[in-house]
């Protein structure tokens, strides 16, 4: 599957590719990504074994997750079909001095050639970005060893994520670009874990994330009524049917 006819929405890349030049700029359009990055970190860290870990992050954008998992200890590979994020992301690696092969291609595309080889996976704020999330969740599971586990974070579509996450931070706080979302791509929990259960996971937990413009941070656990973080894992061979 190539990056042209995949799941993939060509005006969501153009907006990726637009980010491109600002990705690393902590006070630029990504300022967001950077800040809420330590939370997400922190989700993945406590729940599974970093350290050599294989580790895939789905929609890697200008790596600030993979490079984040990389100085964790996982060996990373970093997806995503924005060619000029993904040209920064490579660019800053001489920077970090860290490790993360990064590759221009789909997540089912990457499943289809590389399968069941991951002990983890991430996919951070990217299915509500694409025309098929549930083919992107499938992809994802494709791509895990037995045990493995799947990271997940995007938006519930509730008035309040409406409300934050449209009207606030595209139009008012101008924390992102206008148009960055798309209300009827949001996902409510129940339809993700779905996804998640037909491809053959078993859901773990789902917890909020709550960003914090004003301390520039971000913490998890109450409400997912906006932003919520998801753990699934796959069985092990023994409890496969």
């Amino acid at each position: 599957m190539s990056v042209e006819h995949g799941n993939v929405d060509p005006q969501e890349r153009r907006k990726f590719d637009h980010l491109a030049a600002s990705w690393w700029d902590p006070e630029g359009e990504s300022r967001p990504l950077h800040e809420i990055n330590p939370a997400r970190l922190r989700f993945v860290q406590e729940r599974c074994r970093l350290t050599d870990a294989r580790a895939i992050d789905v929609g890697c954008g200008g790596g600030i997750l993979s490079e984040a998992l990389a100085a964790a200890g996982a060996r990373v590979t970093g997806l995503d079909i924005a060619e000029r994020a993904l040209a920064v992301a490579r660019l800053h690696l001489h920077e970090s001095e860290l490790s993360v092969d990064y590759q221009c291609m789909t997540a089912e595309a990457f499943a289809a050639a590389s399968p069941g080889q991951a002990d983890l996976v991430t996919c951070m704020e990217l299915l509500e970005h694409v025309p098929d999330p549930a083919a992107v969740v499938s992809a994802c599971a494709g791509m895990l060893k037995a045990g493995g586990d799947l990271f997940l974070s995007t938006l519930n579509r509730t008035p309040a994520a409406f409300a934050l996450a449209i009207v606030g931070a595209e139009h008012i706080a101008r924390l992102v670009p206008r148009g960055t979302h798309r209300y009827d791509r949001f996902i409510r929990p129940s339809e993700l874990s779905a996804w998640l259960r037909a491809a053959g996971l078993e859901v773990c937990e789902i917890t909020g994330l709550h960003y914090n413009p004003i301390s520039r941070s971000a913490a998890l656990g109450g409400s997912v009524g906006v932003n919520y973080l998801l753990h699934a894992r796959k069985p092990e061979r023994s409890e496969l049917r």
